[in-house]
């Protein structure tokens, strides 16, 4: 390599960094002018807001390069994956419920309902005999409270997207045994993707303003709970630990054995982070998977994957493992890490085009990537049970169904299924709706005995059809197959047009 390389290389490098402070500045400059639009409690806000922003895109700006280096992964030390069965196996002590009172149950609300077809927060779609996922949620904490005598709260992560509506639900629940609190993620503004800018003028949410603004993702829990001063209130009521999880997940519930064995590490190795895992199945090949990395414990997601070893990230034989999102927390080491700002949670970028054809990213970040910067920290592989998410109207239909039995809040297999995994259901486009999804079922469908499902186009069921075995169902453009009452298919693969009318 001649000087002139190294000169030219240098001088590059020099000229980076001058175009990163560049950009840095005019950024800021930008936040300031955005700030002088409001006033009082919606400045203070937007002003924590920014600071949080600012330092992400400070990061982002400073990135060259994958966040990890693929020689450098290795499989996570057994020591530090804990099977669910040897946890369970430990008998559970009379102190649980002492236990239960330093415990608190946040859940991700954020989210709106619109990629199933509802308007508003998603918790309030109806899931099962119309309760819907803040009812459940509610309800197998009060079980907690009620059975133990203790004083579980719930915490509400809402969004901008979700507050206001989630408020007005919750009063329907002042009578209920529950202590329930809500804080607001943050509020932070789209970025221009050719100049780096803020697409928003001002700090309104409305009209043309809407879509300059998002939540940047569930790692934002750790700022905003902090910012919203919930967390201290709870550290000094006694509350040690935070069970986290997303609200559409209805296998996360409060596991007492999980919860023991958190509570009963040696003091010397106190644990400050759990997170479940469960066994990867093909359909969960671009899951988060755990890894060990610089002797720590980390998440490695299919966005930090060089794109050379996607497909090895994607096997079931190497990364046999993936986050189920359900995380236990220490409220204090949450505190520190915040105040000593040491969470370094890998950014992810999230490009997105806006209506009016405007290209943008965000910046987000990952609750679980910050699993690195605690102490102690676990991986615990449960059972599938416990992850049950619920994002398409083909997961609806199986919590709806009688594979399933409620009790107390808490969705469980049915007895009476003879294995223990659900079946694959894909359901075509003409059920995405929820409302659409409803129409469509006079009555949900014996499911017991079902491995396989597939339904395209305009199909219809009547009440008490039961389906076995794999079943197809294909109605191709312009026909309509109405399933008859009482029909069992097994096994069976129906295609073309099927009417038949009641007479």
């Amino acid at each position: 390599m001649s000087v002139l390389d190294d000169i030219s290389k240098a001088g590059m490098a020099e000229f980076q960094e001058k175009l990163r402070l560049q950009h840095e500045t005019t950024m800021h400059k930008e936040l300031e002018k955005l700030l002088t639009t409001a006033k009082g409690a919606e400045q203070e806000i937007s002003k924590k807001d920014f600071e949080g922003f600012k330092n992400l895109f400070h990061r982002f700006l400073q990135v060259k390069g994958p966040s990890v280096k693929w020689d450098k992964i290795h499989k996570p030390p057994e020591d530090l994956i804990h099977p669910y069965d040897k946890i369970k196996a430990q008998a559970l002590p009379d102190s649980v419920a002492a236990s239960l009172n330093k415990l608190v149950v946040v859940k991700l609300n954020g989210g709106l309902g619109t990629s199933m077809g509802c308007k508003g927060p998603k918790s309030v779609i109806s899931v099962r005999n119309e309760n819907t996922f803040l009812d459940l949620t509610v309800h197998q904490i009060e079980h907690l409270n009620k059975t133990f005598n203790v004083d579980v709260p719930l915490v509400l992560m809402n969004s901008f997207n979700t507050d206001e509506d989630t408020k007005k639900i919750l009063q329907k629940y002042t009578h209920h045994r529950v202590h329930i609190h809500t804080f607001n993620q943050s509020r932070y503004p789209r970025i221009n993707k050719e100049s780096l800018l803020p697409v928003a003028k001002d700090l309104g949410m409305h009209g043309d303003h809407a879509d300059a603004w998002y939540p940047p993702g569930h790692g934002d829990i750790y700022a905003s709970f902090y910012n919203s001063g919930l967390l201290d209130q709870l550290i000094a009521a006694g509350k040690e630990y935070i069970f986290v999880s997303n609200i559409d997940n209805l296998g996360a519930t409060v596991d007492l054995f999980i919860l023991n064995h958190l509570m009963t590490q040696p003091k010397d190795k106190r644990c400050e982070f759990i997170m479940e895992v469960t066994d990867k199945t093909r359909a969960d090949v671009k899951g988060g998977t755990l890894i060990q990395y610089d002797d720590k414990l980390r998440l490695l997601e299919i966005a930090q994957v060089p794109k050379a070893h996607v497909d090895e990230f994607k096997s079931v034989t190497k990364f046999k493992i993936f986050n189920t999102n359900n995380l236990w927390i220490s409220l204090a080491a949450i505190k520190r890490l915040h105040e000593q700002n040491t969470m370094d949670m890998e950014i992810i970028v999230n490009p997105k085009t806006l209506d009016g054809g405007l290209n943008v990213i965000q910046l987000e970040t990952a609750v679980g990537a910050a699993i690195k910067a605690f102490d102690n920290a676990l991986g615990v592989n449960v059972p599938r049970s416990r992850f049950l998410p619920v994002k398409t109207s083909s997961d609806l239909l199986l919590v709806m169904s009688n594979l399933y039995s409620l009790d107390a809040g808490s969705l469980t297999m049915s007895k009476k299924r003879e294995f223990p995994s659900t079946p694959h259901v894909k359901l075509g486009s003409s059920f995405t709706k929820v409302h659409d999804f409803l129409m469509r079922f006079e009555s949900i469908p014996d499911m017991l005995e079902l491995d396989h499902l597939t339904v395209s186009g305009d199909v219809t069921f009547g009440k008490n059809v039961s389906l076995k075995g794999t079943v197809i169902i294909i109605a191709n453009h312009g026909d309509r197959i109405d399933i008859p009452a009482g029909a069992v298919l097994e096994n069976k693969i129906v295609s073309g047009n099927l009417r038949i009318l009641d007479h």
